[in-house]
């Protein structure tokens, strides 16, 4: 797999070779993440002007395009600094004018002389009751208007780059792509009726009509397609090179794991024991797992998770858990501490804050295999924490770690399997997107015994029936959260606001009642804060998002989330679970302030119809867009160029389908259909599949 195959060279040129580009726009362009011809291929026009003749402009709503045959009439040049020239003419039934701006009346005269007829295209616009069409796009005499395009691309544009300019560039571009063999199934293409990858490109870039704008258009599906094939064939690289990896066959007898559940007063749901069960199928291959187990608020992960630790403690191995911070690294220990009681096994916590003669001691039991269940932060995988014999590696919060972090686990791993856990409920498409190197557990049923959480809407302005409710809730014995909005994207902000809510509640309601947590304070003093609130020393705790994840207090049973139409469905949808996890009936307090954007209050009634996280999920996708339900910066979703993840998402099962398909019937890419599949990575650019398929 030696370089970029020649075929494509010319897509890979500098773009000042295309026809009208020269070293000025070619920077202008580099603007719009275009660099390459290649790049201009995929920038698809997003819109199309109509430009078949008309008779006449009277029909014509102010603002859109008319193209019609005019007879010139007279010419009134601009009548001072600013004014406009203007030229009245007539078509078959009305009258109106052409307007220039800093118009030379020489050039006006040779283009529009008066009395002859013209082909004249352009926006019509209404100015003081009269009809308008300031600087048409096009005049021509009738012999020459052919040359109007009957509908012509509009494509995104950047600031000095012109509608002209692009459409030429484009033009050249698609006339350079060259004849590429087919990758996609063919009997796929033969059912779907798609053009070939070359006749696509022709098709998208000289659109007929709006029709061949709309996503399910043959030719944008065809090309969004080969975008979404190549993502999904590099991930399935993945998938594959974290298989070749061999692992230690891992069986349990399962003595441990029936020790727990005959402790527990309720049984496991029906998701629950599937899971269990494709992970332990999983643990007994030979070759590495790699799954992900993705549960809704609630659904009861840690079970699951402590169930697959305990296999590889049954099979004489070691387990860790890792979590993204030191709390929840600690509330792991405090939920697993029980269990493993029950089932006699030694749970330790390392954390980058063991240090000294404590942390020697631990790695030396680590080492010998006399800790069974390890839980930390990432300081588990610093170079002298040596286990055993691992077995198992559970990351939790998975969106914190993208795939090539998850290939460099494995590698860390000797062998070990990979569980990795979310508690973030994605659609379909989007898991696929992000996670189509793994294979998926669901747990989409919630255990016996969760009560549901009520969620109100209240405006701001009943802030002080709010906090009668929560004093009185303090005087019943009961705990709250109160979560403050989010400002601006700056945390020094979130800071203040968050410091003055604490002040008026702990003015309202005693100074010893109140605590305060917020991304800026010292992590020492975050945790202190914590601590005191989970004791139930404070009974209400003022925050900032830091609580969004995994914080665990039985007693806290009402939520007031300030300014809630600031705040994401998903946030929303993690706040709400941090309640609702003890015996007493929860509540969620949605504050607004009104007026509600319409987006504002649809997100917030959604909250309030349902707490099934896999609808709210699905909403905000519709809503939000593909990179915001992720927040593609941090989450190693990538960038797709054509292929629209709300409206194809069907296209993305279709894809990795294909791409685990045509792997296992040739998985170096030999065939005929898998060397087009190479050309198609080196054209998407997806250098880390081709460095896969080179290594393996």
């Amino acid at each position: 797999m030696s370089g970029r195959p020649d075929i494509l060279f010319p897509l890979f040129a500098e773009l000042t070779g295309l026809d009208g580009v020269g070293p000025k726009s070619a920077k202008n362009f580099a603007q719009m993440g275009v660099e390459t011809p290649r790049d201009l291929l995929f920038t698809l026009p997003h819109s199309g002007i109509d430009r078949r003749r008309q008779a006449t402009i009277r029909d014509v709503t102010p603002g859109d395009v008319a193209t019609v045959e005019v007879v010139v009439g007279q010419h009134r040049p601009a009548s001072g600094r600013g004014r406009p020239y203007r030229v009245t003419v007539q078509d078959a039934e009305t009258g109106f004018q052409l307007v220039f701006f800093h118009a030379r009346g020489d050039y006006l005269q040779k283009q529009l002389p008066t009395g002859q007829r013209r082909v004249v295209s352009g926006k019509i616009e209404l100015f003081d009751g009269i009809a308008q069409m300031v600087h048409p796009d096009h005049i021509l005499p009738p012999d020459q208007a052919a040359a109007i395009p009957e509908f012509e691309p509009v494509y995104p544009l950047t600031a000095g780059i012109t509608l002209r300019t692009i459409t030429r560039a484009a033009t050249d571009a698609v006339s350079r792509a060259p004849d590429l063999a087919e990758w996609a199934d063919p009997a796929l293409v033969l059912r779907e009726g798609w053009p070939d990858w070359r006749a696509a490109l022709h098709q998208a870039h000289a659109p007929t009509s709006l029709a061949d704008l709309t996503p399910t258009a043959p030719a944008r599906q065809r090309l969004a397609y080969d975008e979404l094939f190549a993502h999904q064939l590099t991930l399935a690289l993945a998938r594959a090179a974290a298989r070749r990896g061999a692992a230690i066959v891992t069986e349990g007898d399962g003595r441990l794991r029936r020790k727990v559940l005959e402790s527990l007063p309720y049984k496991p749901t029906g998701a629950q024991v599937r899971a269990v069960e494709e992970i332990a199928a999983d643990m007994a291959q030979p070759r590495r797992m790699n799954r992900l187990l993705q549960g809704d608020v609630g659904a009861g992960k840690t079970l699951v998770a402590f169930q697959a630790l305990l296999i590889a403690v049954e099979s004489g191995g070691q387990g860790v858990m890792m979590a993204p911070t030191e709390i929840l690294a600690r509330q792991h220990l405090e939920s697993l501490q029980p269990l493993a009681e029950e089932a006699g096994v030694v749970l330790e916590l390392l954390t980058g804050r063991d240090k000294g003669k404590e942390r020697q001691a631990k790695l030396a039991a680590l080492a010998a295999g006399d800790i069974q269940i390890l839980v930390g932060t990432h300081a588990v995988f610093q170079k002298d924490v040596v286990f055993r014999d691992l077995r198992l590696a559970i990351i939790d919060e998975q969106h914190r770690f993208g795939v090539a972090q998850r290939l460099e686990l494995s590698a860390k791993g000797h062998g070990a399997h990979v569980l990795v856990m979310t508690a973030t409920p994605i659609p379909r498409s989007l898991s696929l997107a992000q996670y189509g190197d793994m294979d998926v557990s669901v747990l989409d049923e919630k255990p016996p015994g969760r009560k549901p959480i009520q969620t109100a809407l209240v405006s701001t302005g009943r802030m002080d029936e709010v906090v009668d409710h929560l004093r009185k809730a303090i005087a019943e014995g009961r705990q709250a959260y109160w979560v403050c909005p989010l400002v601006e994207e700056s945390e020094v902000l979130d800071m203040t606001a968050a410091e003055e809510r604490f002040k008026r509640l702990r003015a309202a309601l005693g100074d010893d009642a109140v605590g305060l947590v917020h991304g800026q304070m010292p992590p020492a003093d975050k945790d202190a804060a914590m601590a005191r609130f989970v004791a139930g020393g404070t009974k209400v705790l003022v925050a900032t998002t830091v609580i969004e994840v995994g914080v665990n207090v039985p007693n806290a049973t009402i939520m007031v989330i300030e300014r809630a139409e600031t705040f994401g469905l998903a946030q929303l949808h993690q706040l709400r679970g941090r309640v609702g996890r003890g015996e007493a009936a929860s509540t969620c307090l949605l504050m607004y302030q009104s007026p509600l954007t319409e987006g504002g209050r649809r997100r917030l009634e959604v909250l309030r119809e349902t707490e099934d996280g896999f609808r709210i999920a699905e909403v905000d996708l519709e809503m939000r867009g593909a990179g915001d339900v992720i927040g593609t910066a941090q989450s190693g979703l990538p960038r797709f160029r054509i292929a629209d993840l709300e409206r194809q998402a069907a296209l993305m099962a279709v894809a990795q389908k294909d791409a685990r398909r045509l792997l296992l019937d040739d998985p170096d890419l030999s065939g005929p259909r898998g060397k087009a599949a190479r050309v198609l990575l080196w054209l998407m650019e997806q250098d880390k599949a081709i460095r896969l398929i080179s290594v393996g």
